[in-house]
């Protein structure tokens, strides 16, 4: 899709933008670019040995929000022999989960609907700290820069998840091409993303001196 200049939006406004442009989406490009995103992503894990990799888990295809699908890309990192953390959002007997617990992986059989149709593990979860295990963090995201800059959904999700993360982790983040942009109204506090996984090219963020 074209390229669209964000200067100067709310991040109210990129989002929305971001969302529609997501729904105008072919069903056939998006399923390119997952492919694509997929195969750049195994070349540069190609050579690594065995390590823990948390991953997101798509929503559904059919979902009101499409975003950049994960399936494929965590089956292939199991196969591959890493250990495989994936979210789990459905609330507990309590209530609401404020922050991701996570689960490992086991295959796509052993997963089930979870929090808005959302896919997730149905062995036991773990806590939210175990996020700390993750060597390399695969994240969401709506829209991101090249120094690394981060817009999530919304809802927090993924802000208080990364509060876990060890300090020698990898966060990467899964976008479209048309999501990249020059500027982001973020928070000086925000953790940045250190590649941005696109259709197109894994990029390698540079962080400003801040």
């Amino acid at each position: 899709m074209t390229s669209w200049d964000s200067d100067g939006l709310s991040k109210h406004d990129v989002r929305r933008e971001v969302v529609a442009r997501r729904q105008a989406r072919p069903a056939s490009q998006r399923l390119d670019d997952d492919r694509a995103r997929t195969g750049l992503l195994l070349a540069a894990l190609r050579d690594v040995e065995p390590a823990t990799i948390s991953c997101y888990l798509s929503v559904p295809p059919h979902a009101s929000r499409p975003e950049p699908g994960t399936l494929e890309i965590v089956t292939a990192l199991w196969t591959m022999g890493h250990r495989v953390l994936v979210p789990v959002l459905s609330p507990t007997p309590e209530g609401p989960r404020h922050e991701p617990a996570w689960a490992f992986f086991e295959g796509p059989s052993e997963l089930r609907p979870g929090l808005w149709g959302i896919p997730e593990p149905t062995g036991t979860p773990l806590g939210a700290e175990a996020l700390a295990e993750a060597d390399l963090v695969l994240c969401s995201g709506l829209a991101g820069t090249h120094d690394g800059r981060r817009l999530g959904v919304g809802g927090g999700w993924y802000d208080r998840a990364l509060a876990h993360c060890r300090e020698d982790a990898e966060v990467w983040m899964l976008l479209n091409d048309d999501e990249l942009l020059e500027s982001l109204p973020t928070e000086a506090h925000d953790r940045r993303v250190d590649r941005i996984l696109l259709p197109g090219q894994l990029l390698t963020c540079v962080h400003a001196e801040s």
